[in-house]
């Protein structure tokens, strides 16, 4: 039973071995069972005996299940990942949270369900990979992959679980031809390849922000460099690669030198006739003896003459024995020999002193004996350097790169640039401007017998010297490399590959006399840019806004009978096909493919679909039953268990303070909006208060200029309504005061008629005021009933008479004084109150027993005694 249950899981997996007991986790749970699965990484600690292999997906210290987290929090906790899972070596630290997921590239493994050895493949140029021995394949977020199956073309977005579960359009071995990132915005060319980062690696020779175009140097749909030795060629995409210059090898300016060649040793060798100038410059003036002439050249003077100007070529210094010319200001006349008897010596001979003598044969004419005595050598020979010499048959001075002149019967120099020349078919009558160069400077090529900076039009330099120039076939306007590779034709024609044709042939546009190669991009072209695409090949079939691309939309596939992209099937997240048959990846969480099509999972053991790996997590571990007989698996504690602890993490120092700060900082605000409130209020309670007081009124300039000088201003007059209500009042005032006068003087009594005796009380006479209200009062003396009736005074005390303390009430009583309308000026109450005069006796006693009576006056009538009885009026 044991080797039965081993060999099932082992049919399984498909593996070629025993599954080995695993713990596979993904973030909230944990599965234990018989896996070959290796995608993802192993996490171990020492002190655990359990190790766990992590699938893709982000874990923290918070991560259940119990075993999970213990792992992940413990100290020595280390990480050992799979092939693509991480850019460092194995048993690596654990930092939390921890991300693992696949680098951007996809990993292969021989066995479905990523088991087995797996293999990583990085986003890279572009090279064919075989996968045939890949069943399952891993891709990273953001990343496709072009793959072949046969005859089909497929483009996966999504990770295979198992590549027999392919739509059956796709079955077979499998090839991979590309992979890269979607992240690049535009796209990059099909030379380039779209990096994690969003930017397009481009291979060794392209260039630009997408790859689509070649560097400077390089030319052709695959960029090669140009040929060896050329500066310069016809490059670019639609270039042809033939060399239009050379590369010059120790030009005149490498040695600090302009007429002359530089040496292995750096230093300059100036042609003849060229020395340094006054500012260092080697080879840029002519040497004593030579004169600049139009041409650029350093020519030699004249004969006889040892300096000459510049241009003109008029002598400035002549040799000795020599003078100038009268008529030809560039010559130098040799002085006539004569005897001592004063005989003029004929031409070719040369006086001794008493006699002529014949010249020696090299010369024509002489000063001496000797060869080195010539003035003007024999016919065939020219001066150089005081001696005689032949020439060849080409005009050259023998043992020198000079031309023979016969004009000036001296060895002359060769035109500017040349290192060598001659003259054809030479003879007395040739003259030098019929010389040819046969050699130039580095850095210039021959043209017609000088030397020149380029070939010009129509003609090419030569590939077999790199020196001459030659002419073009008569079909070409222009050519490169030979006269019958044409750039441009003649006679209305275009040149395409070198050749004069009629129109331009396919996967190429006219453009200036010429057939241009269209992008490699691209199967025909309207122009020469990536983006000027008409139709597109089969490497990249997608047409979109004039670019030919590689894939349509992730949800889309390429028709080929339209040549579009259409949408998948709704239960497809990518697909190869229309229908829901022809699924690569399903878009429900919940469904897995199945032959091409999504169905439901039907995970078991409480497990779903793991995110971007296609498969349950079930599927991947081979649970074995209990009561199935199989082989038994280690007892593991916390596998299911939930973490039951929280740790707490201490703040570090910089987070405290930032805590500080911030509570400071809303304190302090707090505070500053409270007193700026307060403020407002007070304010507003400061302005109501001098609204009432009447002290808002504000100053005009005149009265703040008075009080600049010293003068207080006036104060304001008051309101009319103001003044008005104040003489109401006073009228009603004074008003009041006649009545209460007429009220006191009817009480009063007649002190004639009193029959009584004087009053034991005692006087109010002597009372004085003690409050603003107090004066002194007078008794009142009238005749009471009894008296009247009887006719008899009375024997007990006079009663007092109630006074009213406010008889008469006015309407602008106290509770008016108040209000803002009726307040009292200061200058109205000085103006409009009326005197009070001094209180008469009755209103003086009434005062009093008001006040008594009020408990406001301290004096109050001792009672005599009557007898025992408590009615003061009785005795």
């Amino acid at each position: 039973m044991f080797l039965g249950s081993i060999l099932a899981v082992s049919l399984t997996f498909g593996a070629s071995v025993v599954a080995q007991s695993s713990v596979l986790c993904v973030a909230g749970q944990c599965l234990q069972g018989y896996s070959n699965t290796t995608l993802g990484a192993t996490l171990s600690a020492s002190g655990i005996s359990t190790e766990v292999l992590l699938l893709p997906g982000q874990y923290t210290s918070s991560t259940n299940p119990q075993l999970l987290n213990e792992l992940l929090t413990s100290s020595s906790a280390t990480l050992s990942p799979s092939p693509g899972f991480a850019n460092s070596t194995a048993n690596t630290s654990v930092t939390l949270p921890l991300t693992v997921q696949l680098q951007p590239g996809i990993a292969t493994y021989p066995k479905a369900l990523y088991s087995g050895e797996g293999s990583y493949i990085s986003l890279s140029t572009n090279s064919s990979t075989s996968l045939s021995n890949a069943e399952s394949l891993a891709l990273s977020g953001n990343v496709w992959a072009e793959v072949t199956a046969g005859n089909s073309r497929v483009i996966l977005w999504n990770s295979v679980p198992d590549a027999s579960q392919l739509p059956t359009a796709t079955s077979g071995s499998l090839s991979l031809v590309k992979i890269e990132s979607s992240t690049c915005s535009p796209p990059c060319s099909g030379s380039g390849v779209c990096t994690a980062s969003g930017t397009c690696s481009c291979p060794a020779g392209f260039s630009g922000s997408s790859c689509e175009q070649c560097a400077s140097g390089y030319y052709g749909p695959s960029c090669q460099p140009c040929p060896s030795g050329c500066t310069s060629c016809d490059d670019g995409m639609s270039g042809s690669g033939r060399c239009l210059s050379t590369t010059v090898s120790n030009p005149p300016s490498s040695c600090n030198c302009i007429n002359g060649q530089c040496g292995s040793n750096g230093q300059c060798t100036c042609l003849p006739g060229w020395t340094s100038a006054s500012n260092g410059t080697q080879c840029a003036a002519c040497t004593s003896g030579y004169f600049l002439d139009s041409s650029g050249n350093c020519e030699i003077c004249q004969l006889g003459c040892t300096q000459c100007a510049d241009g003109s070529g008029d002598c400035i210094t002549c040799k000795s024995g020599y003078t100038q010319d009268a008529n030809d200001r560039t010559m130098c006349d040799a002085v006539s020999q004569t005897t001592s008897g004063g005989t003029t010596c004929p031409s070719g001979s040369y006086s001794n002193g008493t006699s002529c003598e014949p010249c020696a044969t090299e010369c024509q004419t002489c000063t001496g004996s000797t060869s080195n005595d010539c003035i003007i050598c024999a016919s065939g020979t020219y001066s150089l350097n005081g001696s005689c010499v032949q020439t060849n048959s080409g005009g050259v001075c023998q043992g020198s790169s000079l031309i023979a002149n016969n004009n000036k019967h001296e060895c002359d120099t060769c035109g500017p640039k040349c290192t060598s020349c001659q003259i054809p078919n030479f003879n007395v009558a040739s003259t030098t401007n019929q010389a040819q160069c046969t050699g130039c400077l580095p850095g210039y090529v021959l043209y017609q017998g000088q030397c020149i900076g380029s070939c010009p039009s129509g003609t090419f330099l030569s590939p077999t010297d790199n020196l001459t120039c030659t002419a073009c076939d008569s079909t070409c306007s222009t050519c490169v490399g030979s006269a019958s590779y044409c750039l441009t034709c003649a006679n209305n024609k275009l040149a395409s590959n070198g050749q004069c044709v009629s129109s331009c042939p396919s996967n190429t546009f006219s453009s200036s006399g010429a057939c241009v190669a269209c992008h490699p991009d691209c199967a025909t072209c309207s122009g020469s840019a990536f983006n000027q695409c008409t139709s597109c090949n089969q490497t990249l079939p997608v047409l979109t806004n004039g670019r030919c691309l590689a894939t349509c939309s992730q949800n889309q596939y390429f028709d080929t009978t339209s040549s579009t992209c259409q949408s998948c099937d709704s239960s497809c997240s990518s697909c190869s096909g229309s229908g829901p048959s022809n699924c690569l990846a399903c878009s429900s969480s919940s469904q897995v493919l199945r032959g091409g099509s999504c169905t439901a999972a039907n995970c078991s053991s409480g497990t779903s679909i793991v995110p971007g790996l296609g498969a349950c997590l079930s599927e991947l571990v081979l649970v074995p039953s209990s009561t199935g007989g199989s082989a038994a698996l280690p007892s593991i504690s916390g596998l299911s268990s939930p973490v039951t602890t929280t740790t707490s993490q201490s703040l570090s120092w910089w987070e405290i303070l930032l805590m500080t700060l911030g509570c400071a900082f809303i304190f302090i605000a707090f505070l500053w909006c409270w007193r700026r409130r307060a403020r407002k209020q007070r304010a507003k309670e400061t302005a109501a208060f001098a609204s009432a007081k009447a002290l808002d009124r504000k100053t005009n300039w005149r009265q703040r200029l008075m009080a600049l000088f010293g003068h207080s201003p006036k104060p304001a007059p008051p309101d009319n309504e103001e003044i008005t209500l104040w003489k109401l009042r006073a009228a009603e005032e004074a008003h009041h005061d006649r009545e209460l006068e007429k009220l006191i003087g009817a009480y009063e009594y007649s002190r004639a008629g009193s029959s009584r005796g004087p009053s034991p009380l005692p006087s109010l006479h002597d009372r004085k005021s003690h409050g603003p209200h107090d004066y002194d009062s007078h008794r009142l003396s009238r005749e009471s009933l009894y008296s009247q009736v009887t006719g008899m005074p009375r024997n007990g005390p006079e009663p007092r008479q109630p006074v009213k303390s406010n008889p008469l009430t006015s309407r602008f009583s106290t509770t008016t004084v108040g209000s803002s309308v009726c307040k009292k000026p200061s200058i109205l109450k000085r103006e409009l109150t009326p005197r009070k005069p001094p209180p008469t006796d009755a209103e003086a006693y009434a005062t009093s027993v008001r006040d008594v009576a009020d408990g406001s006056g301290s004096y109050w009538v001792t009672p005599v005694n009557t007898g025992g009885s408590r009615n003061p009026f009785r005795q």
